[in-house]
């Protein structure tokens, strides 16, 4: 339901029950929402494809660990820093911190970021994904012995420190992720490991840092900046030694997707020519942009061939090539002539939702070029958290105002809230910037103080109003801009004054509270047009099982509906007409493919 008429309301009528807060969803719309592809994923995870996968999940390592606690969090009592590989330097640093215990994804991740594995982390919000990917990078950093054990090729080049490049989607993630690096300190208070940010008004760092956190734009407009010899971005590319990409399921998608292929292209190519300077045994130039161009090229060719061998069938798990011979003398085998080239870069993705179910989804992408990759999975990856308590309200344009009261003084209780985990904090959740603005003069004019929170209003801003909730507590108004990557402590209450438009807002809105092992509430109004996906959501939560809404193209959506707990569900919202043949893939076009998301 549409909260900005609100604003063209008197204010008198905003706390009583208004007759017409917004008009109700024509036709068209409520049908619109009704195509809304909805499925409960199968108790089985697809058939795994002929080639082997390294897997690792938090919920195996709480077998392991043999923790008692069953609070799904935290790792068992007889695992420890000291027993996932990291020095007593650094554990030290951990307790200091605050950070005594690892938890179960970081006790599953962190052995194998140690290795030079690329790795892929998909796991529930709040679950400790951030440090499990900067300790161990932090470790190997700090380790003496990390040349010699992963830089064993001889390098010709004059060395230079490695750096570790974490990619993110926006500059409040940049900041934070800094934030986490630099409180991990030495006795004398200094980080034991510098780490900088390159995102929105910050520039290039003076001092090269260990730890650079940037944006993608920002790092290519440095990369391609006026440089006539090209040693500038050679020199960059060859530090960098480890790379991670968080938030990896934006990042491989929408708008970035373009800028985030085009990097790891430029850095595999970096690969490849230290692979080919060991084997010559002299140095090889970046400078030849033509070369690099046609390598690349190359590369995104192979990614087209290899999705049109395995439209039906699995990924096949080829090594990685180096083109040697010009573009234009490509033969039609070109695919199999190929060179195997030394690996001397990490990649490691992390995301809390992972498609996995097209070849354009983030998932599909990251099979593609990182087959042999380890993937750690979460407990509670796209599921029902236990620590959360869920409150549904349906709500109509008589009882929608009142609704939202009644739940932001729910969560403002003395036994809601915790006095000990600190000032109470709620967040409120709305689809649009003049939603947020409306609940918010709603809420003021009750005596009910609020923050407001959206992209729209500038970056100062937004970190003001983020730091003075983090500090004091109280109500947040926003809009997803705050649902993705912020790691706000002691989130008591989240509201979804409008419920989220598709499942995976859905689960990163919910996922600002009960982090960290905390529990927490959310309350969620919806209305008649959110129907189908509530009941979508509550089912899968009843029945153990994620939500699975399939991402489609207009022109390629094909669903299965063979042998899914999902297929009655299809027939109740008229997707599938009743009597079909359930062994057929079902073509379903949807114009507004934007809507569906892999959860």
């Amino acid at each position: 339901m549409a909260l900005h008429h609100l604003r063209h309301a008197p204010l008198a009528l905003r706390l009583a029950r208004l007759p017409h807060l917004a008009p109700s969803p024509p036709p068209a719309a409520r049908h619109h929402h009704r195509r809304l592809l909805l499925l409960l994923a199968p108790s089985q995870r697809p058939e795994a494809p002929s080639r082997p996968r390294a897997l690792a999940t938090a919920a195996a390592e709480a077998d392991d660990a043999g923790s008692s606690e069953g609070d799904g969090f935290f790792s068992g009592e007889n695992t420890s820093w000291k027993s996932l590989g990291i020095s007593d330097r650094l554990s030290s640093a951990l307790h200091g911190a605050g950070l005594a215990r690892p938890s179960l994804v970081q006790a599953a991740s962190i052995p194998h970021v140690l290795t030079t594995n690329d790795v892929i982390v998909a796991a529930e919000t709040g679950s400790g994904k951030t440090h499990g990917y900067l300790v161990p990078l932090i470790e190997k950093l700090c380790s003496k012995s990390f040349s010699a054990e992963d830089d064993s090729s001889q390098d010709i080049t004059p060395k230079s420190p490695n750096m570790a490049l974490v990619l993110c989607p926006n500059v409040m993630l940049c900041e934070q992720v800094v934030r986490m690096a630099n409180s991990l300190v030495d006795e004398s208070g200094e980080p034991l490991k510098c780490a900088a940010a390159v995102c929105g008004p910050k520039g290039w760092p003076a001092v090269q840092p260990d730890i650079l956190v940037v944006t993608p734009a920002a790092l290519l407009n440095y990369l391609f900046d006026y440089d006539p010899e090209n040693r500038r971005r050679e020199r960059f590319l060859r530090t960098v030694k480890f790379i991670v990409f968080d938030e990896a399921d934006m990042l491989l998608c929408g708008s970035f997707e373009n800028q985030v292929i085009r990097l790891i292209h430029m850095l595999r190519f970096d690969e490849k020519l230290l692979s080919r300077m060991e084997n010559s045994g002299k140095e090889i130039s970046l400078g030849d942009t033509n070369e690099h161009r046609e390598d690349s090229e190359s590369e995104s060719a192979e990614l087209s061939a290899d999705e049109e061998e395995n439209e039906d069938g699995p990924v096949q798990d080829r090594p990685f090539k180096v083109e040697n011979a010009h573009v234009g003398a490509r033969k039609k085998d070109w695919r199999r002539v190929r060179k195997v080239y030394r690996r001397s870069k990490q990649y490691i993705f992390v995301a809390a939702t992972l498609p996995q179910s097209g070849k354009k989804t983030a998932g599909g992408v990251l099979k593609r070029m990182f087959p042999n990759a380890v993937w750690v999975s979460g407990a509670y990856l796209h599921r029902h958290n236990p620590r959360l308590e869920r409150r549904w309200i349906e709500v109509t344009a008589d009882t929608q105002v009142d609704a939202l009261l009644d739940a932001v003084k729910y969560g403002l209780k003395s036994e809601v809230h915790d006095p000990k985990l600190g000032p109470n904090r709620t967040m409120v959740f709305t689809n649009t910037v003049d939603a947020a603005n409306s609940v918010s003069d709603i809420l003021r004019h009750v005596g009910l103080p609020c923050i407001l929170y959206y992209r729209e209003s500038s970056l100062e801003e937004r970190a003001n109003n983020l730091q003075s909730f983090r500090e004091n507590g109280g109500v947040l108004v926003c809009t997803d801009a705050a649902a993705r990557g912020l790691d706000v402590p002691n989130v008591s209450h989240v509201i979804q004054a409008e419920f989220a438009a598709c499942a995976v807002d859905f689960l990163h809105r919910v996922g600002r509270t009960a982090r960290a092992g905390q529990s927490g509430i959310v309350t969620s109004l919806y209305t008649e047009a959110n129907r189908d996906l509530v009941r979508a959501v509550r089912q899968a939560e009843e029945l153990a099982q994620p939500v699975l809404v399939e991402e489609q193209s207009e022109d390629d959506a094909r669903i299965s509906t063979t042998g899914r707990p999902g297929f009655p569900l299809l027939l109740e919202v008229g997707l599938i007409a009743p009597g079909g043949n359930r062994g057929r893939p079902y073509k379903i076009y949807q114009k507004f493919r934007s809507f569906f998301k892999f959860v």
